[in-house]
């Protein structure tokens, strides 16, 4: 039996966090043997909002080496950039013309960050879940691994399915494969460290609420040091008067390897000034190999760039395969 497919990318605008790599590139890397994996870096939707043009390019191959340095395996996975694939856009064009707008109006991060951009918002941030429909369509992906966040976008990439199919496929030809999310509980949210009600973001203004996997080592432990505690001794999980406690015990356990009945026992009567150094030494410890490894891709620009021809190559082929059968369906001519 072939393996199933999962597909999944990362925005290139910043530096990943401890949020990105715990929520979702350590657990790729972790189950990556079990699934055939295409991962990219989605730099088209990098453009939905205000970006800087200058470090585009530069920061997506940053974004590919940072997977490779975080244990991405080639011979098990393929890694490529959305923009150098042009069916992306393509297909997301033809899905447009079949999704109610109404659907996209109803989706809880456009409302979010339209607020924040008032008249500035763009038509691109309305339709990026279609984007990311397209994204995960062209490679005929079985599983989405996503954030619960992210869960309404694949709810919608799979009405956007369901909608295609009832018009131009048939029960027993489908035009589209029907994808799952796939959610992992444990650190599916990390939280900021200046406010443990909100998930850790890269679009936050302050660089103090997230620790980046390319931090040097006295920077992780300034900002350990200055995250947002409580005054109560005694460390624990799951109270909901105590977010950041929860939250950087949650660290603590996925950084350290251990399990949550572990640390809640060994930290149980700490209090802070003995729990943040524990907590540093451990993250330090934990990005010391990813940064290595990162600089020596970084050394060799050569390599890198191979890897991403590859990955197009390997990438193209299967988007144009699905491409063409959703023209075909739609009612374009193949061309000769």
């Amino acid at each position: 039996m072939s393996k199933k497919r999962v597909l999944s990318g990362v925005q290139p605008t910043g530096n990943l966090h401890l949020g990105n790599y715990l929520g979702a590139i350590r657990n790729w890397v972790e189950s990556q043997q079990d699934y055939d994996n295409y991962f990219c870096v989605v730099d088209l939707h990098a453009i939905t909002v205000p970006h800087n043009p200058a470090s585009l390019a530069a920061d997506t191959y940053a974004i590919a080496a940072l997977y490779l340095a975080c244990g991405i395996d080639l011979q098990y996975s393929t890694i490529f950039v959305q923009s150098h694939i042009s069916a992306h856009s393509e297909l997301a064009w033809l899905l447009n013309c079949v999704t109610p707008i109404n659907w996209l109006e109803r989706m809880i991060q456009f409302k979010e960050k339209a607020i924040k951009q008032g008249e500035n918002v763009s038509v691109g941030l309305l339709d990026y879940p279609v984007l990311m429909a397209a994204d995960i369509l062209l490679y005929d992906a079985d599983l989405v691994p996503v954030g619960e966040d992210q869960k309404q976008h694949i709810e919608l990439t799979r009405d956007i399915v369901i909608r295609i199919n009832d018009q131009f496929g048939t029960p027993e030809q489908p035009v589209l494969k029907l994808p799952d999310p796939l959610i992992r509980k444990d650190g599916a949210r990390v939280m900021s460290l200046t406010d443990g009600t909100k998930k850790m973001s890269k679009s936050d203004p302050s660089e103090q609420s997230r620790i980046n996997l390319l931090d040097s080592p006295d920077a992780i432990a300034k900002k350990i040091k200055r995250c947002k505690t409580d005054p109560i001794k005694g460390l624990e999980f799951d109270n909901p008067e105590r977010p950041e406690c929860n939250n950087l015990l949650t660290l603590y356990a996925l950084l350290s390897g251990q399990t949550k009945e572990a640390v809640a026992q060994e930290c149980q009567d700490m209090g802070w000034g003995q729990f943040k150094p524990l907590l540093t030494e451990t993250t330090i410890a934990a990005l010391q190999p990813i940064q290595t490894k990162y600089q020596d891709i970084m050394a060799d620009p050569g390599y890198l760039e191979g890897i991403l021809r590859q990955g197009r190559q390997k990438a193209e082929q299967s988007a144009q395969v699905v491409l063409e059968r959703v023209k075909t369906a739609l009612g374009f001519s193949l061309p000769f």
